[in-house]
């Protein structure tokens, strides 16, 4: 565009000068020259559009956009057409309470009111992507600030919304999955009418008024003391068992003796027992009682 101006200015000069009245006339010619070159390197250089990996180009002249698109690489346009970039790589857009984490200073946690009347704090990172060829489109309608007009207020909207369907204690423990998945349909759908895809939608963080945090902890260590319980006595009943058992084999075991063993099976242990006693070294042993009343003397000395 410079050398265009400064070409087109260097031919009106030309033309000017072209008057043999005036002294310096003979520059008229050199300047229509140079003039001319000039504008055919404006042309060709203004024809030339560069357009990096990852955006898109949005073509308008005089006001009126052009719904074709340019894609990465060299382009060619017309020189005196404006090119808007726009990027098509996946965006984030996190509003965090945090200080440092968002894409605004401060706390820009979104503030929602629950079911029961609770307010909750939930920070959220938005993932998403400008449909290349619905760029014309949001140049068109929106302009290039989409985020600040598009994803920002219809993210914050919808959470709020749908946050009055669920209590404070199922958004923070066992809803939240669902939540998460109906508010990326209801977001998805409106990014979707104005040229955005929606890719992921993340719920970083759900904080909870102080009163509800005590409140579930206090459940949360009920039910731990209650499944510490059921361990103990699921313990102590495994050891009454085992002691049952024991019991019972005892009982088992003495019944046998009392019914199996006959006379003549115990005289036979009482010799056995007698000749082992009998072959112990420097042993003197006495027995009476045995059967037949006869008493049976051992001396090895």
């Amino acid at each position: 565009m410079f050398f265009l101006v400064i070409g087109f200015l260097l031919l009106i000069a030309g033309f000017t000068i072209n008057t043999p009245a005036l002294t310096f006339s003979r520059y008229s010619r050199p300047l229509k020259v140079i003039g001319l070159v000039l504008l055919i390197i404006g042309a060709l250089t203004a024809s030339v559009r560069q357009i990096d990996a990852g955006q898109v180009g949005v073509i308008s002249l005089f006001g009126n956009v052009s719904d074709r698109t340019l894609n990465s690489g060299l382009n060619l346009v017309n020189p005196l057409a404006n090119v808007t970039e726009f990027d098509i790589k996946t965006q984030n857009y996190t509003m965090s309470a945090a200080h440092d984490e968002g894409q605004r200073e401060g706390d820009d946690a979104i503030r929602v009111l629950t079911a029961d009347g609770l307010e909750v704090v939930i920070d959220l990172t938005v993932l998403y992507r400008v449909v290349s060829a619905d760029a014309p489109r949001i140049y068109r309608e929106i302009g290039p600030d989409y985020m600040d007009k598009i994803v920002r207020p219809i993210t914050r909207t919808r959470i709020r919304d749908n946050a009055v369907y669920y209590d404070a204690v199922a958004l923070y423990s066992t809803r939240r999955d669902e939540f998460q998945g109906r508010i990326y349909k209801s977001i998805e759908a409106d990014f979707r009418k104005r040229g955005l895809s929606l890719e992921q939608l993340l719920i970083r963080n759900i904080d909870l008024p102080a009163s509800v945090k005590k409140t579930i902890e206090s459940k949360i260590n009920a039910e731990q003391d209650a499944q510490k319980m059921q361990f103990v006595l699921q313990k102590e009943r495994q050891e009454a068992e085992r002691k049952r058992v024991e019991a019972q084999g005892i009982a088992d075991y003495q019944k046998i003796l009392s019914t199996g063993l006959s006379d003549k099976q115990l005289q036979y242990e009482q010799i056995k027992a007698q000749r082992e006693l009998a072959a112990s070294p420097n042993a003197k042993i006495v027995i009476m009682g045995g059967r037949g009343n006869v008493p049976l003397i051992l001396n090895d000395n």
